[in-house]
């Protein structure tokens, strides 16, 4: 199997760069790390993430781009910069994995996949539920019919997250809604398509003196009803709580919890089916196999790099979808 030669670009504090570097590594049957670098001075904001790039060769973002041999790069800076660093891969003609959801400036967005378009590279990012085993068996039996007609989905993604990070929201309209309600989006928006009207309730609590928006909720109706996302960062117990519920008009499915950890610190899902009528029905339950979740997403990315598969996630897709994200967040 031929290996991909890939580089990093980035990481951050809050996100997911520090375990993805740590996934390409490990799986060096499908990739040779060359390097990485490290912009908008990362490496002193973030001194605790140099661990992660332990071994391997620091190089420049210029290096990198201009590096014919290497064909891949993870874009993992910071949100508020993501656009910009995917925007320089596109133009190399590089096949990249993007950190979720790019930055908030639209325009910026939409020419970044206009110039992938014209390369018909691969652009794949960071929605890391698309690659849980049960997400993936549910959207199955939605796509074959077997929930009947969506009637609603509910999702939601919380957390406690100190004072620091809740602060740190402040980076971006919408706050929570913007940096984890996004998987949430993704995830209604792939089930049920646009919705016919979205209405943002993102807040701020004030709490420890916070003046982030670090709750939120987007209210997106359909025409057989309306569905939801929350996320809240100031909910203690609330990784336990991530769930989605897809209610259909034969049967509900809840994924509950979406992700909890296992003694190994592996993730599993708890997926439970109900089809009876009756008010005790208790359905059916079973979990999914514990695994990491940033390796299934970047060995389907290498698959996807060596032409083995191809992305199932549109550049249109993904472009709308940023669009809905950005809704829910309340920019205008």
């Amino acid at each position: 199997m031929r290996k991909i030669r890939i580089a990093q670009i980035g990481t951050s504090q809050n996100s997911h760069g520090g375990s993805i570097i740590k996934s390409l590594k490990k799986q060096s049957d499908l990739f040779e790390v060359v390097g990485y670098a490290l912009p908008e001075n990362e490496r002193e904001k973030f001194p605790q993430r140099m661990k992660d790039f332990a071994g391997l060769r620091e190089l420049t973002v210029e290096e990198i781009l201009n590096d014919p041999t290497i064909e891949a790069v993870t874009v993992e800076t910071e949100e508020i910069y993501l656009t910009k660093y995917a925007q320089m891969v596109a133009n190399a003609g590089k096949h990249m994995h993007m950190e979720k959801p790019g930055s908030q400036d639209p325009v910026a967005f939409e020419a970044m996949i206009e110039t992938v378009r014209r390369n018909g590279t691969v652009f794949h990012t960071g929605y890391m539920y698309r690659y849980n085993p049960f997400v993936q068996e549910l959207l199955a039996q939605i796509d074959r019919g077997e929930l009947g007609e969506i009637l609603s989905v509910e999702a939601q993604m919380n957390c406690y997250h100190p004072d620091f990070i809740r602060q740190w929201l402040e980076n971006f309209k919408g706050g929570m809604m913007f940096f984890l309600g996004c998987h949430l989006i993704d995830l209604i928006f792939r089930i049920q398509g646009q919705p016919e009207k979205v209405h943002p309730f993102n807040r701020c609590s004030g709490l420890d003196g916070v003046t982030s928006e670090d709750q939120g909720m987007a209210v997106l109706e359909y025409k057989n009803g309306i569905s939801f996302a929350v996320t809240n960062a100031n909910q203690k117990g609330g990784f336990a709580r991530r769930e989605l519920v897809v209610t259909g008009s034969k049967k509900t499915v809840s994924l509950c919890p979406l992700e909890m950890y296992n003694e190994e610190e592996k993730l599993f899902t708890t997926r439970a089916e109900y089809s009876d009528t009756a008010w005790g029905d208790r359905g059916t339950s079973r979990d999914s196999v514990p695994q990491d979740r940033y390796d299934s997403m970047m060995a389907g990315f290498a698959a996807m790099v060596r032409g083995e598969k191809e992305n199932p996630y549109t550049l249109d897709y993904e472009l709308e979808l940023y669009k809905l994200v950005l809704k829910c967040c309340g920019v205008e």
